[in-house]
């Protein structure tokens, strides 16, 4: 599962390595709720990048803080359970573009957060789905999207992270080759990229920093969107 992550957000690079033009913004890590790029399939059939929250929210969610339950999709069951199934039947894939992706490693005994790269400043293109919701706050449309996963046993980078005796999982991670494909082949062809990711991964130690004191008047407001702890298993239903 990938709760949290850098996403690509230079221009220069998400034009280089995905062939989509998009402002260029800050580099910054997301978490649940947070906006990042994401990549789909244009109407007129090419790829473009929008902007869209990280927590997939279908038409009937109420409030965007249920995108913090569905970050990952399982790609067992995104086709039946009720949050994913529209987007899935729809056709609706998307490519994440990430720097980084950050999992927790519990091998000194406690969770220490890893950050997990290609080689060679390459970044990931990570097998997404996407949705459009309309903000009952806002009355604004918003796109929002999730990461694809499949189990991660015998992996030799990403059986190491997420709680001992707890499953292994990964996200499904694309070759560039395969881009256009997964964006336009048939909903009942895209399972086929449901695998593992055998090239190499670089990984090394990316603890959160400490928080800051909470004011007492930050007390008082309802705590923030931004931060979920690196081991929090997504509630899919």
């Amino acid at each position: 599962m990938c709760s949290n992550y850098e996403p690509v957000t230079r221009a220069d690079r998400l034009l280089s390595f995905f062939d989509v033009l998009h402002k260029d913004s800050p580099s910054i890590v997301a978490f649940p709720t947070g906006l990042a790029p994401f990549i789909r399939l244009s109407a007129l059939g090419h790829r473009e990048a929008l902007d869209g929250r990280f927590g997939l929210l279908p038409y009937w969610a109420k409030e965007v803080a249920y995108g913090r339950r569905t970050y990952n999709a399982r790609s067992e069951t995104v086709a039946t359970l009720p949050s994913y199934r529209a987007a899935w039947k729809k056709g609706q894939r998307c490519i994440v573009p990430a720097e980084t992706i950050f999992e927790p490693s519990y091998e000194t005994g406690r969770a220490v957060r890893w950050g997990i790269q290609q080689p060679g400043q390459v970044p990931l293109g990570i097998a997404g789905i996407y949705e459009s919701w309309k903000n009952t706050q806002t009355q604004q449309e918003e796109f929002s999207f999730s990461m694809l996963t499949v189990n991660a046993d015998g992996h030799p980078v990403m059986q190491r992270f997420h709680k001992p005796g707890d499953e292994k999982r990964m996200v499904v991670i694309l070759h560039p080759e395969d881009y256009d494909d997964w964006l336009t082949c048939a909903v009942d062809e895209a399972p086929r990229y449901f695998k593992q990711w055998m090239g190499p991964l670089d990984t090394f130690p990316a603890p959160l920093p400490p928080r800051a004191p909470r004011t007492k008047a930050a007390n008082d407001e309802p705590p923030p969107v931004d931060k979920i702890s690196d081991d929090d298993e997504p509630q899919l239903f």
